[in-house]
């Protein structure tokens, strides 16, 4: 017997498991540098590493106050030398990367890199009244004349880290970075005072930005964050870019999955479907006389501005209206953007899906579940999720979940997988907003918002059997088809036809006094895709087809 006493036992941090894929990375069929472990930029040559050696970290503070871990990256390959170290929360799985970079220039004096002339103390975690793994300190190279430093390193010793740890870039292979999502602070939540850790980005992204997402970090000082860059794309070629035979195999090996609701009346179709079973096409001021489109959207006027000249709608007649509206799961499909982003580093596979119609809102407002009537309601609902995919080594990295006017970026961790490699979506009833998980999500204030339920029905779409690359502007336009409705650039329903203050004061007088006002101004601070006043543009009148998503 015991003395009674018993050691608590400390539950693991999450970000003490390694995060890997489901499944094994398949050999992506023959091509020319996609997936070949190294990246050119013009004389810097790069490669992602993901295998690291713990320095140090600290257990408070930082999203979920569980802390974050700083690590230098290991198992660098022969010839290339580190450019920063790595930091994550700890509230999530390892899953990270940072680029380790080669001199391709064969200039001994004006190369691609170089050893820093010295180090800065940015900050030591010596007074830091918090749980930590000893102390840290956080260096910033200081570079010498032409050339710039990507990352900081840290060390557990006040001591200045030996020169030859890492090397800084020339400016020629730098372009400017901005702060990415949070990483740690000594506070619960985010506070500028004091250092605040950030991942970095890209300040200019985009299909033909060539800023190059490195994996390092950035540490900010009260409130001031230090200026360094990312990488570029010196080259500006897309060598690295997926052939067709790579993004076909890459769809079928990462195609999500996507569930309705188990309540869903609106359902996606393929656009020819839709065009085939009665939607018209209106032009202002010939409102009487709407036109039959042709089922590749043929005759729909090409290219302009959306001018409210055109818009489309559904068929006149009830039961075929109704019909309409409900779309077809089985005839439904796909409709991909494959683009370069991070200087042709990556793949973006954008999956477009397209509603006939979207349904009406619904809002909870403390304990009340309301219907909003009308509001919400549209024609021409378009949807996308994202696939980010490493040109590295064709690895799945992270997925984008388009909700209503912006988004959500999730890495492996935070995904739903099935059959492999393959993340699960959740569509959102009625409004068909894009989740990693099922269940409510409010968009709101407090407990008043307006509900996004989304479940596991039986109802799904596999886009792995049921896609069409529409767009892959950097292979030759015979490898893929661009129908005529993607250059259509007017509206795919029509102007609200409702009065929203009507319909507001119908569900207010369902509510008690104290929550009208409340209700009220939730109501009206949401954008107007919620609300359904317009009938969106296509996909190409998206801000995302030249740019990144909106987080």
């Amino acid at each position: 017997m015991g003395n009674g006493l018993s050691k608590k036992k400390t539950k693991p941090l999450p970000i003490e498991t390694l995060f890997t894929l489901p499944s094994p990375l398949p050999s992506w069929p023959a091509g020319e540098g996609f997936a070949s472990g190294i990246i050119d930029l013009g004389g810097l040559e790069i490669c992602q590493v993901s295998k690291f050696t713990k320095i140090w970290a600290t257990q408070e503070g930082g999203p979920d106050n569980l802390g974050a871990s700083f690590f230098k990256p290991s198992s660098i390959p022969d010839g290339f030398v580190m450019l920063g170290c790595y930091s994550q929360p700890n509230n999530k799985p390892l899953s990270g990367w940072v680029l380790a970079a080669k001199d391709a220039t064969n200039d001994p004096s004006n190369g691609a890199l170089k050893p820093p002339v010295d180090y800065t103390l940015v900050w030591s975690s010596e007074s830091l009244k918090i749980k930590q793994d000893g102390i840290g300190y956080i260096w910033l190279p200081i570079p010498p004349d032409g050339y710039k430093a990507i990352g900081h390193i840290v060390t557990v010793s006040p001591d200045k880290p030996a020169l030859d740890r890492i090397r800084c870039v020339h400016s020629d292979f730098t372009e400017s970075n901005e702060n990415g999502p949070w990483i740690w602070g000594p506070a619960k939540v985010f506070n500028e005072n004091g250092i605040n850790i950030y991942s970095s980005r890209p300040r200019n992204r985009g299909i033909e930005a060539m800023g190059v997402l490195t994996g390092t970090f950035v540490a900010q000082n009260n409130g001031v964050s230090l200026d360094l860059p990312c990488l570029k794309n010196a080259n500006g070629n897309k060598n690295y870019m997926p052939n067709m035979d790579q993004v076909t195999a890459l769809v079928k090996n990462y195609a999500p999955y996507i569930y309705y609701h188990p309540d869903e009346q609106y359902f996606p179709a393929s656009v020819k479907w839709f065009f085939e079973n009665g939607a018209l096409l209106y032009k202002r001021g010939e409102e009487s006389n709407p036109v039959k489109i042709d089922p590749t959207g043929s005759n729909l006027p090409q290219g302009g501005a959306n001018d409210d000249a055109y818009w489309i709608d559904l068929p006149i007649d009830d039961a075929a209206k109704g019909r309409v509206k409900k779309g077809d799961l089985s005839d439904a499909r796909g409709y991909l953007q494959v683009k370069p982003m991070f200087g042709g580093t990556f793949t973006d596979v954008a999956i477009w899906l397209f509603y006939p119609f979207n349904g009406p809102a619904r809002a909870k407002v403390e304990f009340f579940n309301v219907s909003l009537g009308k509001i919400g309601q549209h024609v021409g609902d378009w949807e996308h999720v994202t696939l980010r995919i490493s040109n590295f080594n064709g690895e799945l990295k992270s997925v984008y979940f388009a909700q209503h006017s912006k988004g959500i970026w999730v890495d492996g961790p935070g995904l739903e997988f099935e059959n492999g490699n393959r993340p699960v979506i959740y569509a959102s009833l009625n409004g068909h907003a894009s989740y990693p998980k099922q269940g409510l999500v409010l968009q709101g204030n407090g407990n008043i918002g307006i509900r996004n339920d989304s479940g596991k029905g039986k109802s799904f779409m596999d886009i792995a059997s049921k896609f069409l690359v529409v767009d892959a502007e950097y292979l030759r336009s015979t490898e893929y088809v661009e129908p005529p409705w993607l250059n259509y650039a007017r509206k795919w329903g029509p102007k609200i036809s409702y009065n929203i203050e009507d319909e507001l004061r119908k569900v207010e007088k369902l509510l008690p006094g104290k929550l009208k006002s409340a209700f009220k101004n939730i109501v009206k601070s949401l954008p107007n895709e919620v609300l359904g006043e317009d009938g969106p543009t296509g996909p190409k009148g998206k801000d995302s087809w030249l740019g990144d998503e909106r987080s």
